[in-house]
């Protein structure tokens, strides 16, 4: 049996829109978008709601977000095929997403009944001790690109902890990384009202930042939208945990091993069209190590096939618009202009853009944010494009990692695994990863950037709890307290 109606997405008020697949522009299904009275109705809706499932016993809400995630696998084939078609996923990553968005749903069960508080001491006669409670409505804001694990990675410890969900997709993602949540929650059992998926706009967004009722906002997204979002949000004085965007350094010591290296350096900048936060946007090798890397690299890309991931078993496929194949391109075209050679790459056809290495990416800084004479060397370029530039001296490399204002993530290749941690220490990250590549992420793992890269570890393992909850301070006497007066 099917899990997904179509006549489910267009209830909204927005205006209609289409389910469009990149790789043929095909059209894949009609929805509407949400309209802010949509949103203030899904507030308003999640609030009553909400107070009624806090009450309700753990075991029932750890119940439902078990069978949401046995749901996950159930339909993985109508899913993967949204995650391909809707996303322009290869089904490995498809697969990857539908296994962790299943985990992220086992792991919030187990939240669910998690030691909520601790008995303090007090200096007066009486029981004092802390709890969590429910934040109450959270809203969620998630992007394209990894769009069912990046939306699922809040709903389901928001659910779990007691609280109700508005998520907000992105529209060009609204069915996979929405609608198919809506629908597993629904079969999982989820009671009415507390889980409101509208996809939508700026307009959207704002209004649910916005909304009294909305007292937490979980955003997944680039760091000038997240520069926005953060700011409403404490206009409105209330919680923003964000997790925004990245240009993270992958640094090959000396002593590599480069065979061992290639694989993960084509997985850190290619993976999924290098549309990741954690990609590796700066390669810094030793100079010894240099030339040979440029040149493995580049075959390793030349080697890479790009296509329709749905019709054809590719290693890349298409990026999500052409406003993101514009991006990527100028940014590879300005590099060139401005002395950068391209090794490999560098090409496309239609959204299909050519796995791309560029070799010397200098390191001038040319303001605020950016880093290096190659605008793909210093700016997050979000497409599979990966700069190379050579060191000489383990101060110099740490000197060019610390350039970029972002801080996600970090990764190291080399034998000596303790100089990797002494060296790491050096260079402020949220995530870090010793011979091992950037793109990382697991359901029990904190996860979170630092600076330009967003507000710290706010997703994963014991930060849900802290994102998701708000500490009540209560104390009991036997008798009534006496003052004096």
């Amino acid at each position: 049996m099917a899990l997904l109606d179509p006549k489910d997405w267009l209830s909204l008020h927005g205006g209609p829109a289409e389910a469009v697949e990149p790789a043929t522009g095909e059209g894949l299904a009609t929805l509407t978008l949400a309209a802010p009275a949509d949103v203030a109705d899904a507030a308003a809706g999640a609030a009553a709601a909400q107070r009624d499932w806090a009450r309700r016993p753990y075991t029932e809400r750890a119940a439902v977000l078990r069978r949401a995630g046995d749901l996950i696998h159930r339909h993985a084939a109508e899913i993967g095929e949204w995650i391909v078609r809707e996303g322009g996923s290869i089904r490995g990553k498809a697969e990857f997403e539908i296994r962790t968005a299943a985990e992220e749903c086992y792991e919030a069960a187990a939240l669910a009944h998690r030691p909520l508080g601790q008995v303090l001491p007090s200096g007066a006669p009486r029981l004092s001790y802390t709890t969590r409670v429910p934040a109450g409505v959270v809203g969620v804001i998630a992007p394209f690109n990894v769009p069912l694990v990046l939306a699922i990675r809040s709903v389901a410890p928001a659910l779990a902890l007691g609280n109700a969900v508005v998520l907000k997709p992105d529209p060009r993602t609204a069915v996979c990384g929405g609608h198919v949540l809506a629908a597993v929650f629904a079969e999982a059992g989820l009671p009415a009202g507390l889980l409101h998926v509208l996809p939508g706009g700026a307009d959207a967004g704002r209004a649910l930042v916005e909304d009294p009722r909305v007292r937490v906002i979980s955003f997944t997204g680039s760091t000038a939208a997240g520069r926005s979002v953060g700011a409403l949000a404490a206009r409105h004085l209330k919680r923003a945990h964000l997790e925004l965007g990245g240009n993270s350094a992958f640094l090959v010591l000396a002593d590599a091993d480069l065979d061992a290296a290639m694989s993960i350096a084509a997985w850190a900048s290619f993976f999924h069209q290098g549309q990741v936060c954690m990609t590796a946007g700066r390669h810094l090798v030793h100079a010894s190590l240099y030339d040979e890397y440029v040149a493995r690299l580049a075959a390793k890309a030349d080697a890479l096939t790009v296509g329709d991931p749905f019709r054809e078993q590719v290693h890349l496929g298409p990026v999500i618009d052409r406003g993101q194949l514009g991006k990527i391109d100028a940014l590879v075209r300005e590099s060139a202009a401005a002395g950068v050679r391209i090794a490999a790459g560098g090409t496309h056809r239609e959204l299909f853009y050519r796995p791309t290495v560029l070799a010397d990416a200098g390191p001038d800084a040319t303001g605020p944010g950016s880093v290096g004479t190659s605008p793909a060397y210093g700016q997050e370029v979000f497409g599979p494009v990966a700069p190379v530039r050579a060191f000489a001296t383990l101060d110099e490399a740490v000197a060019l990692a610390n350039e970029s204002s972002y801080g996600l993530a970090l990764g190291i290749v080399t034998r000596d695994a303790a100089r990797a941690l002494d060296l790491a220490d050096r260079i402020p990250t949220g995530l870090l990863h010793i011979n091992d590549q950037t793109v990382n992420d697991e359901p029990v793992a904190a996860f979170g950037g630092l600076a330009d890269s967003g507000t710290g570890s706010r997703f994963g393992g014991e930060a849900n709890l802290d994102a998701f909850t708000e500490t009540r301070w209560t104390t009991v006497r036997a008798t009534p307290a006496d003052y004096p007066f």
